[in-house]
């Protein structure tokens, strides 16, 4: 894990993400992390080269890693990153 991402800084982004976006989190399961049948999904951590999350399906719960398309800069890319990927994601769900 890099500088720019501490535990503090992951902690205060899956948190974030868990609390207000845990749709955003199912749909980075399901179009990055090939669970399509993803009910549920809680983002464990982030770093500069990816998140760590886990994806319930059919009552299981199914570990994830989904990397980045780059290696981020710091917390502000890691913010554009994820509103990309969702972006990405709604459009695949289509």
């Amino acid at each position: 894990m890099s500088n720019e991402f501490s535990a503090e800084i992951s902690s205060r982004i899956c948190n974030h993400m868990n609390e207000d976006h845990a749709d955003a989190v199912v749909l980075y399961a399901k179009a990055f992390g090939g669970v399509a049948d993803a009910t549920a999904a809680h983002l464990l951590s982030i770093d500069s080269q990816g998140m760590d999350l886990t994806a319930q399906v059919n009552e299981e719960t199914v570990p994830l890693r989904i990397a980045f398309d780059h290696v981020l800069a710091d917390a502000e890319d890691a913010h554009q990153t994820l509103i990309a990927m969702v972006k990405q994601a709604r459009v695949k769900a289509k």
